[in-house]
């Protein structure tokens, strides 16, 4: 049985009050429209009524992220808290109303710096860009761009390409590129087929969410396990009861202790949440495949085991019509494998125990660079984890095994570790090479992956990378209780660095390998990481805290 909420296009109503309800109007990207007064969101309008699907629907409800931001007369809004009386008689703008001419040159401008990659979140990114042009803030004032990017996340680019396409808009012609090149380097890195395109930035990545087929029925599951259907998103999650994360006011632990011993170093890590922004979706015909879970590249390793896809599959059998399921942000928290957490002890020859959450594959990734080291693996229910997220295991073990020889370089030579943080040269098990330097107030980089193929992606995963990295050693973690159970719920409760926090990276790519090309961002991932942690002081538990850079 279907629940109610019948989702179609506005038609024009004659007068203020219709049926005894208030409407609605308004202008959105040049029509004028008059919709129902009933408590909607500006985006449930947009999205479920209106049939824009430009607005993207990352945090959606909690206005946290940013994706769903439009223009309300010429002001930035996000649409998810907007309560759609709030644009009577306004203009809206949503990425697809934009200028054509100026919407080609922002396309152009994310494509020319790699400021995109899977490209959900740059179509509001877009528009605040749009917004503070508006407002004549200048081609070089990168500082107010970072401090309006404070209200958006991005999981991909690390924010540094999003401000340089905000200083290239409008001096940048379309390019002569190989974009089957750039889109082999961006499958390498993200591990997904992946798009390269001017498009992408504007959010036409192919999203499940945007992508069902008109008239597909919508699912929402409830606690229970149970999904309800209705002809809605904001109809399914009413059937469903669900209510707005929030984050919880108990602090994170560790969920491994360091194995018993006189370590010369140590390191653990916590629940970390892999924060991709789409969130869970799929829609399959009755007999037909479920369309892919992921959209455009991106999440690194996660949803590969995403309830949505068989539940697309089986309720589209059932009710004989196509069938979008849909993971609030909440169910994807919850839904979604993590990083497996580790608790290391090394031994100044490199012997040692490293303890980690099992899950499949991990002991092998873990052998790979540390064949010396006593693994334990300790089997813990949920939050499910898996070794797919990105370099799971090898990362956490050579993170360690490089701070074991830094540290005792240092003692050997009576240095300060927080004057020359360098992870020195560090080889991927497929043969991939970086080096990280902290310097300046700056992360510099060095990688070496076989050719480059396109040096603008290769360094838009390298920076995104870096980013990642920063992020998992000062300030990610997710706060897990007894059960097993995610307690943060919400985008801003997972720690990823904004981008008025994120120190600037310099990527030096070495453009003579002519070796096969293989992913490099995984071990640039590492590399910043482990100089990170030597900045740091080398401090035990993960999230370390604000580190501080000096610049000379």
């Amino acid at each position: 049985m279907v629940d109610g909420g019948v989702a179609g296009t506005a038609r024009p109503y004659p007068r203020h009050v219709v049926d005894g309800q208030r409407v609605v109007s308004f202008e959105v990207d040049g029509d004028q429209v008059e919709v129902p007064d009933d408590g909607s969101t500006l985006l449930g309008v947009l999205r479920y009524k209106l049939g824009r699907t430009g607005p993207k629907a990352g945090c959606s409800p909690q206005g946290q992220c940013g994706c769903c931001t439009v223009l309300v007369d010429g002001e930035a809004r996000i649409a998810c808290v907007t309560p759609i009386r709030r644009v009577n008689n306004k203009t809206v703008i949503t990425i697809d109303g934009l200028d054509p001419d100026r919407s080609a040159s922002w396309g152009e401008a994310f494509c020319a710096t790699g400021g995109t990659q899977c490209g959900y979140c740059t179509p509001g990114i877009i528009l605040r860009l749009e917004s503070l042009k508006a407002q004549g803030v200048e081609p070089k004032d990168g500082d107010t761009v970072r401090k309006a990017l404070q209200a958006h996340l991005c999981r991909c680019t690390g924010w540094q390409t999003i401000v340089e396409a905000w200083e290239a808009f409008g001096r940048v012609s379309p390019q002569d590129r190989d974009r089957t090149a750039a889109a082999r380097r961006a499958e390498i890195e993200g591990g997904t087929p992946q798009q390269v395109h001017p498009g992408i930035a504007l959010g036409r990545g192919g999203f499940s969410s945007d992508t069902a087929p008109e008239g597909s029925l919508v699912a929402v599951r409830d606690g229970a396990g149970t999904w309800h259907v209705a002809n809605s998103l904001p109809a399914a999650r009413t059937a469903a009861g669900k209510t707005q994360g929030r984050r919880t006011t108990i602090d994170h632990s560790w969920p491994l202790e360091i194995p018993p011993g006189d370590w010369d170093i140590t390191l653990r890590t916590t629940w970390v949440e892999p924060a991709a922004l789409e969130t869970d979706a799929a829609w399959c015909e009755p007999g037909g495949e479920p369309s892919s879970i992921i959209g455009n590249g991106g999440a690194f390793g996660s949803k590969s085991d995403s309830p949505v896809i068989e539940a697309s599959r089986e309720l589209a059998t059932q009710h004989g019509r196509t069938v979008l399921a849909v993971g609030t942000r909440e169910d994807t928290v919850l839904w979604g494998a993590k990083r497996p957490p580790v608790a290391i002890g090394l031994n100044a020859d490199g012997t040692g125990t490293v303890r980690v959450v099992a899950c499949d594959g991990i002991e092998a990734a873990i052998r790979s660079v540390a064949p010396l080291v006593n693994i334990e693996l300790v089997n813990i229910d949920r939050p499910a984890v898996s070794a797919s997220l990105r370099a799971a295991g090898w990362a956490e073990v050579t993170v360690a095994l490089v701070g074991l020889q830094a540290k005792l370089n240092h003692a050997a030579h009576d240095a300060d570790p927080h004057a020359s943080a360098s992870s020195g040269r560090i080889v991927s098990p497929q043969g991939a090479t970086a080096e990280a330097t902290i310097e300046d107030g700056r992360i510099k980089v060095k990688v070496r992956c076989g050719q480059p193929l396109d040096e603008i992606v290769l360094r838009s995963y390298c920076i995104g990378a870096a980013h990642m990295a920063w992020s998992w050693l000062t300030s990610e973690a997710l706060t897990v209780d007894s059960d097993g159970v995610a307690q943060d719920l919400t985008i801003r409760s997972f720690g990823i660095v904004k981008a008025a926090d994120m120190p600037e990276v310099e990527v030096d790519i070495d453009i003579t390998d002519d070796r096969v090309p293989m992913n490099g961002s995984d071990v640039v991932f590492i590399a910043v990481a482990a100089a990170g942690w030597q900045a740091s002081g080398y401090r035990q538990d993960w999230p370390v805290g604000p580190i501080v850079l000096s610049k000379s």
